[in-house]
């Protein structure tokens, strides 16, 4: 397998523990972990394959490490890379924009020439309305620490062997 760049920020660490869940998950992949916060164009063009990891705030909102690194990411060409993307929200307190990040994200690697991997099933989830949400299927791994974590690791470990076949 290619080495995988993971990014990903955290405030809380709720987002920094999925992401050593998927890592582990991955096994003998070979993973290289980069904080968002220190992330330039330049990390990103280095991995064929990425995987990407943030919290949605408030209303929909990415965390300010992400929204700060937008206007670099926006002018990258990112074709034949592939990305996965997860977000962590919470889909009781605010269902009207549950994991946004996942689709804010997936929008800007979309037209930067990426070709976004990892959609996963919408079922099991109650939310009004997600970003993220694309012809019925979540644009990535959603977790939902706040409301099931109890099925946290059996979604991170479906996820991951859904990768393994579509990062190929």
């Amino acid at each position: 397998m290619k080495t995988i760049g993971l990014f990903y920020g955290t405030g809380t660490g709720k987002t920094a523990n999925v992401a050593k869940k998927i890592k582990e998950a991955f096994g003998e992949a070979t993973i290289e972990v980069v904080s968002v916060e220190n992330a330039t164009s330049k990390d990103f063009e280095k991995y064929e394959n990425l995987l990407l990891g943030a919290a949605t705030w408030f209303d929909g909102e990415l965390p300010s490490f992400w929204d700060e690194l937008i206007p670099e990411l926006d002018s990258l060409v990112l074709k034949d890379k592939k990305v996965a993307i997860f977000g962590l929200g919470d889909q009781i307190n605010y269902p009207e924009n549950f994991v946004d990040g996942i689709g804010i994200l997936a929008e800007l690697l979309v037209s930067s020439g990426a070709t976004v991997i990892g959609e996963t099933s919408a079922d099991g989830y109650h939310f009004e309305q997600s970003r993220a949400l694309k012809d019925g299927k979540i644009m990535g791994l959603a977790i939902d620490i706040e409301n099931q974590s109890d099925k946290t690791d059996e979604r991170i470990s479906a996820w991951v062997e859904q990768l393994r076949k579509e990062f190929y």
